[in-house]
């Protein structure tokens, strides 16, 4: 083979080389572009589905008590693809609807509220346990009253709590996710509210339910097909 030849012989090989590469990035970016899709049609379904009936339904949060730093964040946390919300949150006396991801982690936390380990799951009978920012979405929970309604929506259910008491411990003080007398939603953020720097206590909202009736089918309630 003369030089002439092996050239021409390189030559076709690197272009069958950067051809492959090309064909595995664009298959990489589609997957990463589908996937971030795939997730906001999820969640735009999600919300369609409870709210058939109503005109309430939206995603976008109300930034208004948000820090800035936290908007960003939120902003941010929207690139990366997510999975299902387990439920949707109502607080109706602070304006509060927002999606309950699985887990506690800083993405998690940026772009909705999360199921915290090793609590009851949405849907179950016991103490389910809810995470949220102080800046972000649980602000309002400052806001927040003994007597308050709560509501926790799945996708084919609907249970409706009221807020029975308002606590603020230490980090330590894990017992306030201990099973209660009646099915319960604890939700805990930090506190105080607007400390700066690492809030060194947690602000608890219990609510429980007003009976103990098994879970309403929230299709049947909402005339929902």
């Amino acid at each position: 083979m003369n030089r002439h030849t092996l050239t021409r012989s390189l030559n076709g090989f690197e272009r069958t080389l950067l051809a492959f590469g090309a064909v595995l990035l664009l298959i990489y970016v589609s997957g990463r572009v589908s996937g971030v899709v795939s997730s906001r049609l999820e969640l735009h379904r999600f919300w369609r589905a409870q709210s058939a009936t109503s005109n309430r339904a939206s995603s976008q949060p109300d930034f208004r008590l948000w820090s800035k730093q936290r908007v960003a964040a939120y902003q941010q946390s929207l690139t990366s693809a997510s999975p299902l919300p387990l439920a949707v949150l109502e607080i109706p006396s602070v304006e509060l609807e927002v999606p309950v991801l699985e887990g506690t982690d800083d993405l998690t936390l940026n772009r909705a509220v999360g199921h915290i380990e090793g609590t009851a799951t949405p849907g179950s009978l016991g103490n389910i346990g809810i995470a949220g920012h102080r800046d972000g979405f649980f602000r309002g929970l400052k806001d927040v009253h003994t007597g308050d309604v709560v509501e926790l929506i799945s996708q084919q259910q609907r249970r409706r709590y009221v807020v029975d008491d308002i606590l603020i411990v230490s980090p330590e003080e894990i017992s306030v996710l201990s099973d209660r007398s009646k099915p319960s939603v604890t939700l805990v953020t930090c506190y105080p509210f607007y400390f700066v720097g690492s809030a060194p206590l947690r602000y608890i909202v219990h609510a429980s339910t007003t009976d103990d009736r098994k879970l309403i089918d929230a299709s049947e309630e909402n005339g929902i097909q």
